[in-house]
């Protein structure tokens, strides 16, 4: 019998999520974890098929799976009736270069290409292209964003076009891969539209290892955990 494990926390929405879960998917085991180390035990044992962190904190496993997979990265897969697409970075220390972006742009496109979908790119900035010049910090993300885009256009074969801060009409040209200019600005647009406004999600798809793992908010709804656990089941079936 396939075997996913599940963090469990101070967020209870997790049992309720793992009920529902299974009287949809009988034939699927459901191991509870209520350790930080014990969850990056099981991502390491080969006995079990997927794991999702569930509402257990993120910071001490996401520093152990790294010692063994120092490659990872996240994207969350935010999936609704007239939506669909990867946002990343969304970890607060994660894509800090453009480097690391475009790294994590290239684990985005075969994820994609794996669900059998066509890569749509969209780059983020702080601030409009003419914003240039507003402050340090401001001039440097919209330099970046450009670096990134052309990095893409020249290693890649895919559709990809600077946005710079307008997410809105990223979302709105159906864009299905959208890189933060950091994982701080990630995080915001995480939690505005999911935890706010309610976008379904069904966590972050973590790459650069050999293991599904589905990082998961803490503060996710039952639903959201419903989600992260069916991607991890569905997953599991695509790579076999």
């Amino acid at each position: 019998m396939k075997t996913i494990a599940i963090g469990v926390g101070e967020n209870e929405n997790i049992i309720q999520a793992c009920h529902i879960f299974k009287e949809k998917h009988p034939k699927t085991n459901l191991k509870l974890i209520y350790r930080d180390e014990d969850l990056v035990k099981a991502v390491l044992d080969e006995k079990i098929h997927g794991v999702v962190r569930g509402s257990l904190p993120a910071s001490n496993i996401m520093r152990e799976l790294k010692e063994n997979y120092p490659d990872i990265s996240r994207a969350t897969y935010i999936n609704g009736d007239e939506y669909e697409f990867l946002l990343t970075p969304v970890g607060i220390d994660e894509g800090e270069t453009v480097e690391d972006r475009f790294r994590i742009v290239e684990h985005c496109i075969d994820f994609l290409k794996m669900l059998g979908k066509k890569p749509k790119i969209a780059i983020l900035a702080e601030g409009r292209e003419d914003d240039f010049g507003r402050g340090e910090e401001v001039s440097k993300s919209i330099t970046e964003s450009k670096r990134l885009t052309k990095l893409i256009e020249e290693n890649t074969s895919e559709e990809v076009k600077n946005y710079y801060i307008l997410v809105e009409k990223a979302i709105n040209d159906n864009c299905n891969i959208i890189i933060a200019p950091n994982g701080r600005v990630g995080n915001i647009i995480f939690r505005t539209l999911v935890l706010l406004n309610s976008w379904p999600s069904y966590g972050a798809v973590t790459f650069g290892m050999d293991k599904i793992y589905i990082d998961t908010s803490r503060d996710q709804s039952i639903e959201g955990y419903v989600r992260s656990l069916t991607l991890a089941n569905d997953l599991d079936q695509l790579e076999k």
